[in-house]
């Protein structure tokens, strides 16, 4: 689901081909291979070395369509040169990014980067992520994951008990709101906030139906219809700030 949202995302709010994204956290490549494929140069950065192994393999696979650049590095600072490029996808940094400061020197080295005109997609965590897995899972009885969840709650701090080593790693999870802030505080003039998931990931059996095409329409229409809708954003796991730096 989110990575079939993602891609609808992306390709509805980027430039069109053959344009340069700068894919900030990309990770194993999963986005940098498929945009690659589309026709775009295609950057892409990430601070784990196993992540660049698995990038390049990526790239490797496809070699009439590689991902251009694949570089060990980190978001706070861009081995690129002002106004390089005309999208740039933040997906991880906003969330493994635990200080404020940090996630606005990535914001701000982003903004760097962007052509004028240029838009970028950055990714957050809602901040009721782990309320809602609890509800989910029924987890909620356990003391140390009230514990998490109060802090969580309060101050946006995902930091997982010791003996639950299943969770997500140290974090920071956003309200939506404080998404805005930063996006905009970093010089981003904000367009928009859309819910990712959105409540599709509470549907039962959502690998079941991804895979039944006409359930799966079914699923990322009404995903659609309530994407934008400010009452139930923080639903989703995976929240994205669409946002653009104004021409000069």
């Amino acid at each position: 689901l989110e990575l079939a949202r993602m891609q609808e995302l992306i390709t509805r709010t980027i430039p069109p081909p053959p344009a340069t994204v700068l894919d900030i956290g990309g990770g194993p490549g999963r986005y940098a291979a498929w945009l690659a494929r589309e026709g775009y140069e295609v950057h892409l950065i990430d601070a784990v070395s196993l992540h660049i192994a698995q990038a390049e393999a990526a790239s490797n696979k496809q070699p009439g369509t590689p991902i251009a650049s694949i570089q060990l590095g980190n978001a706070r600072a861009l081995p690129f040169e002002e106004e390089f490029g005309s999208a740039v996808l933040l997906h991880g940094p906003l969330y493994h990014l635990t200080e404020r400061e940090d996630r606005l020197r990535a914001l701000r080295e982003a903004w760097r980067v962007l052509k004028p005109g240029g838009r970028l997609l950055a990714v957050a965590v809602s901040r009721y992520a782990s309320t809602l897995v609890g509800f989910q899972r029924w987890w909620l009885e356990h003391a140390d994951y009230q514990q998490m969840l109060d802090e969580e709650l309060a101050s946006g701090r995902h930091e997982p008990p010791d003996n639950w080593p299943g969770l997500f790693t140290t974090a920071h999870f956003h309200r939506p709101e404080e998404l805005e802030e930063e996006i905009e505080t970093a010089g981003f003039s904000l367009k928009e906030i859309l819910a990712v998931h959105g409540p599709g990931w509470i549907a039962p059996e959502p690998h079941a139906i991804m895979a039944d095409p006409l359930k799966r329409e079914a699923l990322l229409k009404t995903i659609r219809k309530i994407e934008r809708e400010p009452a139930i954003l923080g639903m989703s796991p995976h929240i994205m700030a669409v946002a653009e730096k104004l021409e000069t």
